[in-house]
């Protein structure tokens, strides 16, 4: 099987590079900008340029990881939007038999329900240009008819977790820290709730939406399945550092916390779908991200 794998060295798309190297049969295709086996930017190729790439390529499955979680808007568009819109585009023209899997994000949904997941089904109301480009290129994608599904991921956490990401970015500050009691860390208000989900499954997730037989749901939720009070994220961590200082939040918070305060999602359709559930907890999780910090 062939299996093109876009935007391979990301922190998801590692992970999946993994897993789908390890499946039975596997012929793994590396596609991205740079020093990548096909010459892929979804930014900016143009539709039958791309398709000549694909053609080149013939591959069976298409796993596209390639995308921009910040940056200006017209980034985010060219990225989240354009990008998937033009590889379908050219997968119709080129490869229409393939499965296309494309990851997409939790974000769509925008702000969630208290003590409620959310299901596949529900609205999306994103409320960041972030969360609204990732909708439009599910919206591409779900409406190309190809054999095509989207996973909706949660908040990703696990070793190699970029320190753009609050996970990376408290590994590391509590790293630099050090364990004396002195150290104070002033952080935001970290009273938002999260679906935290390892990123090793994640990449389980894609392997077997590539592999699973048949048509499968246009997207599918891959999330922890329960929400989680931020805080416990980073007082976890604290705990794996030996951290002695005062980890002070002073309200401030990001735009983001502020206007989403709960995420959750329903990931029973994952399972009836591909048999998957997390194998990780939170706490694995954050085990695996402080013993990769470096």
């Amino acid at each position: 099987m062939r299996i093109l794998v876009l935007g391979g060295t990301g922190y998801l798309g590692r992970r999946v590079t993994e897993q789908v190297r390890a499946l039975p049969g596997a012929h793994l295709l590396a596609g991205g900008r740079t020093g990548a086996e096909y010459a892929v930017d979804l930014a900016a190729d143009r539709p039958e340029r791309l398709a000549k790439t694909l053609a080149a390529a013939a591959p069976d499955a298409v796993v596209n990881c390639a995308g921009a979680t910040g940056g200006d808007p017209v980034t985010l568009a060219e990225v989240n939007a354009r990008g998937p819109a033009v590889l379908c585009a050219a997968l119709r023209e080129a490869a229409p038999a393939a499965r296309l899997v494309h990851l997409g994000s939790a974000a769509e949904y925008g702000p969630g329900t208290p003590c409620a997941a959310v299901t596949e089904s529900a609205p999306a109301c994103p409320v960041t240009p972030y969360g609204a480009t990732k909708l439009a290129g599910t919206l591409a994608v779900t409406a190309a008819g190809l054999d095509a599904v989207v996973l909706r991921i949660g908040n990703p956490v696990g070793p190699g977790a970029p320190a753009a990401s609050l996970p990376g970015r408290m590994a590391a500050l509590l790293r630099a820290a050090g364990s004396g009691p002195g150290a104070v860390l002033r952080l935001g208000d970290l009273s938002a709730y999260r679906d935290f989900v390892d990123v090793r499954d994640v990449a389980r997730a894609v392997a077997l939406a590539v592999t699973a037989p048949g048509p499968l749901p246009p997207v599918l939720n891959i999330g922890g399945g329960g929400a989680v009070p931020v805080r416990d994220l980073v007082h976890g961590l604290a705990r794996l550092a030996r951290f002695q200082g005062k980890l002070a939040e002073d309200g401030g918070g990001s735009a983001r916390s502020a206007q989403v305060s709960w995420q959750c999602s329903d990931i029973g359709a994952a399972e009836r779908a591909l048999g998957w559930r997390p194998a990780h907890g939170l706490d694995d999780a954050l085990a695996a991200l402080w013993a990769a910090t470096p």
